[in-house]
C-alpha cells in the first residue's frame, strides 16, 4: 500500500504533472520551477524499487507452500523488473542537473539542452515499458499461485492474471505503435491493488508452518 502511494505521487504528480510530451521548452520550464518536487518524486520512485525487492521476498514466503519453484520464478521476475526500473529512473535523475549545469549551458544552446532532457524522459518510458513485460509475467505467475493456494480468494488469482496480461499487452503495443495509446493497465491493475489490500487485512491470520512459510 505504501508502494502504491509512492508510485502514485511519482507518476501522477511529478511525471504526468511536470512533463509535457512533445514540448521540450514547457517541460524544462515546469521542472525547473518545481525542481524540489521533481527530485522528491524521483526519490519516491527509487523507494518503489526498494519496496519491489521487499515484496518479492514477502510473496515468496506467502506462496512457497503452493510451489517453492514457481514462487521463486515469480520473485525473480519481480527482482528483474526492479532492476530494469532502476535503470530507467537513472535517466530521470540527471535531468535537473542537465538543465541547471553551467558547464552544459556554456557548450550547448538552451533549446538543445531542453530537447535532451525530454529525450531522457522518452528513454525512461522505453526502458520502463520493457520492464513492465517482466512485471506482467510476475503477476501472471502470482495469479496462478493465488488461484491454486486455497487460502487466497480465487477471484484475486483471476484478477491478478488479468492485470498481468494488461501490463504485458501495453508493453508490446508500445513497440508497434508510433503514437500514444490507451494503457489498459490503468483499468486491469485492480487485482494487484486488491491483493495488497487483502494481505493487509487478512495476512496477519496466515499461520507459519515449520519451514517459516505461510500456510
Amino acid at each position: 500500500m505504501l508502494m502504491a502511494a509512492l508510485a502514485g505521487f511519482g507518476n501522477l504528480v511529478v511525471l504526468e504533472g511536470l512533463v509535457t510530451p512533445g514540448d521540450a521548452g514547457k517541460t524544462a520550464g515546469d521542472i525547473l520551477a518545481s525542481e524540489g518536487v521533481f527530485r522528491f518524486g524521483i526519490a519516491s520512485l527509487y523507494g518503489v524499487v526498494v519496496l519491489d525487492v521487499v515484496i518479492a521476498w514477502a510473496l515468496l514466503r506467502v506462496f512457497s507452500p503452493v510451489s517453492r519453484d514457481i514462487s521463486r520464478l515469480a520473485a525473480w521476475f519481480r527482482l528483474a523488473y526492479a532492476g530494469v526500473f532502476m535503470v530507467a529512473l537513472s535517466q530521470l535523475a540527471g535531468i535537473p542537473d542537465l538543465l541547471n549545469s553551467d558547464g552544459y549551458s556554456a557548450v550547448f544552446p538552451a533549446e538543445q539542452l531542453q530537447a535532451q532532457a525530454l529525450q531522457k524522459f522518452d528513454t525512461f518510458n522505453d526502458i520502463w515499458f520493457a520492464g513492465l513485460i517482466l512485471f506482467g509475467f510476475h503477476l501472471l505467475v502470482i495469479g496462478y499461485l493465488a488461484y491454486k493456494s486455497g487460502y487466497v480468494p480465487r477471484v484475486l488469482g483471476v484478477l491478478l492474471v488479468i492485470a498481468g496480461f494488461g501490463y504485458a499487452f501495453d508493453s508490446f503495443v508500445t513497440v508497434f505503435s508510433d503514437g500514444s495509446v490507451f494503457a489498459i493497465s490503468t483499468v486491469t491493475f485492480l487485482g494487484e491493488f486488491l491483493l495488497g489490500l487483502w494481505l493487509l487485512i487478512r495476512g496477519s491470520r496466515l499461520s507459519l508452518g515449520t519451514d517459516g512459510h505461510a500456510v
